[in-house]
C-alpha cells in the first residue's frame, strides 16, 4: 500500500507548482475584494444581516458535512444573541447548537489571537459537553489515546479510507503544526488556510470532531486574510456542495510525498465558487437595500414588511390572497387590502391573468 504522506521524512516541507494555483489564487482575491468593497456600500442593518446569514450558513452546512442536521432558526438565533443583535422571532437553542457556534464566533472574531492547544481543546468540548458524540463516549479537550482509522462501509466489510499518525506521535506534530500556525507571517492568509486545512485532517488529533474544527480554523485564517469579523461567504456550504470531490482530492493528496498541488487547486476552485455564489446572493441584498432605500417615507405596516422582504428574499412562486394570509398570520380579507394598498402605492403590480391564477409580483423598477 501507498506510503501516507506523514510516513516521509520531514512530511510537513509542502511544496506546489506556483504556477498551478496563480491564476485561480489571483481569481479569489480579486473576487474576496470585490465583495468586501461592495458590502461597504450599504447600511449598516443589510451588512449585519449579510453578516448574521453567513454565520449561520456556515455553522448548519459544516455540521450537514458530518451528517447532523442543525435547526437553522436555532442557529440564527444564538448568533444574533452572542452578536448582541436584536433580531425578530429569536428561538432557544439547544446544548449543541450552542456549542458548535461558540466555537465558530471565536474563530471568526477573535481571528487575530494566537491558536493554541488550550484554544482547541475549548473548541472540542464546546463541540462535545456531554462526552459523547451520539451514542459514543470520546476524549474531550485532549488529544487522542487511541489509533484512528476512516472507515466506510458495512461491519465486516469495512474499507479503510485513511489511517491517521499513531497517538503517541500526536502531541509532538500538533506542537510543530501550532508553532508553524503562530508564526509562520509570509504566506497569504488563503494559502495558509489551504495548508492547515489540509494538514490539521492529517494528524486527526482528536477522537471526533476533526473536520468541523479543520473548518474553523479555515474560517479564522480567511478572516484574516479579509482583515474582518464579517463574514459574507460560507466555504463551509460549497464544501457541502462538492463534498464528493473533497474527499476524493484528500484521499488522493494524502498518499503525496509532500507535493500538495493538487489540495491547493481544488481548495481555491472550492473558495472561488464560493466567492461567486456569495456575489449573486449579494445581487439580491444590495437590490434590497435599494428597495428600502426609495420606500424608506413610504407607509408600510407590519404584515406588508414581512411579505415584502420574503419576495426581495427567497420568495418561490407566485404571490396569491392566499399565500399572504399564511404568511402574515391574517385573514383573506385582510391579505387582499394590504396587497392593494401596495398596487396603490406601486410597489405591487396585479399580473394580466385573472380569475383564479390571481397574482401579484413587486415592481423593482421604482426611482426615488
Amino acid at each position: 500500500m501507498a506510503k501516507y504522506i506523514y510516513q516521509h521524512t520531514n512530511w510537513t516541507n509542502f511544496h506546489w507548482q506556483d504556477h498551478a494555483i496563480n491564476t485561480v489564487f489571483g481569481e479569489v482575491r480579486n473576487l474576496q475584494g470585490k465583495i468586501i468593497g461592495q458590502m461597504n456600500t450599504v447600511g449598516f442593518s443589510i451588512k449585519e444581516e449579510a453578516n448574521l446569514s453567513t454565520l449561520t450558513l456556515d455553522v448548519v452546512k459544516s455540521s450537514a458535512i458530518e451528517g447532523e442536521q442543525l435547526n437553522y432558526d436555532q442557529v440564527r438565533s444564538s448568533i444574533a444573541r452572542r452578536l448582541g443583535m436584536d433580531v425578530a422571532g429569536m428561538t432557544s437553542s439547544s446544548r449543541d447548537v450552542e456549542g458548535v457556534v461558540e466555537m465558530m464566533l471565536d474563530a471568526t472574531q477573535y481571528y487575530m489571537k494566537p491558536l493554541t492547544e488550550e484554544r482547541l481543546f475549548g473548541w472540542h468540548s464546546e463541540l462535545f459537553p456531554t462526552g459523547y458524540s451520539g451514542m459514543y463516549k470520546i476524549e474531550v479537550a485532549k488529544y487522542r489515546t487511541g489509533e484512528m482509522q476512516i472507515v466506510s462501509g458495512a461491519m465486516g466489510k469495512e474499507k479503510i479510507h485513511y489511517h491517521a499518525p499513531a497517538p503517541q506521535y500526536v502531541k509532538s506534530e500538533m506542537d510543530n503544526f501550532l508553532m508553524w500556525f503562530n508564526s509562520e507571517n509570509n504566506l497569504d492568509p488563503v494559502l495558509k488556510a489551504a495548508i492547515a486545512h489540509f494538514w490539521f485532517i492529517i494528524i486527526h488529533p482528536f477522537d471526533d470532531g476533526n473536520g468541523r474544527i479543520a473548518r474553523a480554523i479555515t474560517d479564522l485564517l480567511l478572516a484574516r486574510s479579509d482583515k474582518s469579523t464579517d463574514r459574507f461567504y460560507s466555504m463551509s456550504s460549497q464544501i457541502l456542495n462538492e463534498q464528493k470531490q473533497y474527499y476524493a482530492v484528500l484521499q488522493k493528496v494524502q498518499h503525496s510525498s509532500g507535493d500538495i498541488t493538487e489540495w491547493l487547486v481544488w481548495f481555491l476552485n472550492c473558495l472561488k465558487n464560493a466567492l461567486i455564489e456569495t456575489e449573486k446572493s449579494l445581487q439580491k441584498v444590495l437590490l434590497k437595500a435599494e428597495f428600502w432605500n426609495i420606500n424608506e417615507h413610504t407607509a408600510i405596516n407590519e404584515r406588508q414588511r414581512i411579505v415584502l422582504n420574503k419576495l426581495l428574499g427567497d420568495f418561490v412562486g407566485k404571490l396569491t390572497t392566499s399565500k399572504w394570509a399564511k404568511m402574515t398570520k391574517s385573514s383573506q380579507d385582510t391579505a387582499l387590502r394590504d396587497i392593494y394598498d401596495l398596487v396603490d402605492k406601486n410597489i405591487l403590480e396585479k399580473a394580466t391573468s385573472g380569475g383564479r391564477s390571481t397574482h401579484y409580483f413587486l415592481r423593482l423598477n421604482q426611482k426615488k
